[in-house]
């Protein structure tokens, strides 16, 4: 198996600082590689964009209607906040990300005040649905991993971080995790730049990617 595939484009218009997006369906292994990342080329020149820090304040609704809401939809999440911030952060602006509490699904009063940086890595799993947002990335990498091993990591992350119930994890993995990711996010991938198979475990993948970061920035 090749450890990735590059399309044959690749963004050439450089800005103040790299962009780099990590999309891929949920559980993939997104963060495993966003972390690889920022410990190998350093956390100092790194800043970091969790989509789902973005998903729309539901605090007017009860808390029946904020569980009926399809967190998997694009209209989920408030992205024009997020086009904001990152071109605030390539402009040399400061911005306050916000904090989402999965919980009680509502944004906390807390924010984090994120500076801008040599490289800015933006990670979710809708990233490259949305025209206006991936135009923003200098290099689009897609995580590829099999269904039943990111269906196994959701279901430990949402009860173990999240608080949900092994039941309600199924049914939403049923009616919304899966059409959504059929809808909209595996088709996506024909957008990125490069494709990693298996995630945060391909370290040949990995390796030749931060080569890659590496000789971006000195272009």
């Amino acid at each position: 198996m090749v450890p990735f595939k590059y399309n044959t484009y690749i963004m050439t218009k450089r800005n103040k600082s790299l962009v780099i997006g990590i999309a891929g369906g949920t559980g993939s292994g997104k963060t495993t590689v966003a972390d690889y990342i920022l410990n190998t080329v350093g956390p100092g020149k790194i800043a970091f964009l969790p989509h789902d820090a973005y998903y729309r304040e539901l605090r007017g609704l009860s808390v029946e209607k904020r569980a009926q809401v399809n967190f998997d939809h694009p209209s989920s999440l408030e992205t024009e906040l997020l086009i904001k911030h990152i071109n605030q952060l390539k402009e040399g602006k400061s911005i306050e990300l916000p904090h989402y509490d999965f919980k009680t699904h509502t944004r906390t009063p807390e924010t984090t005040t994120i500076h801008p940086q040599l490289i800015l890595i933006v990670e979710g799993i809708l990233l490259f649905a949305e025209p206006d947002l991936r135009e923003l990335f200098d290099l689009k990498i897609y995580v590829d991993t099999d269904a039943d091993v990111r269906f196994i990591r959701r279901l430990r992350r949402d009860i173990e971080e999240r608080g949900r119930t092994t039941q309600s994890v199924i049914n939403q993995y049923i009616e919304t995790v899966r059409p959504m990711h059929l809808e909209f996010v595996e088709p996506s991938k024909r957008y990125a730049s490069v494709i990693i198979p298996e995630g945060g475990y391909n370290h040949v993948a990995l390796d030749l990617i931060v080569a890659r970061i590496e000789a971006m920035l000195q272009e």
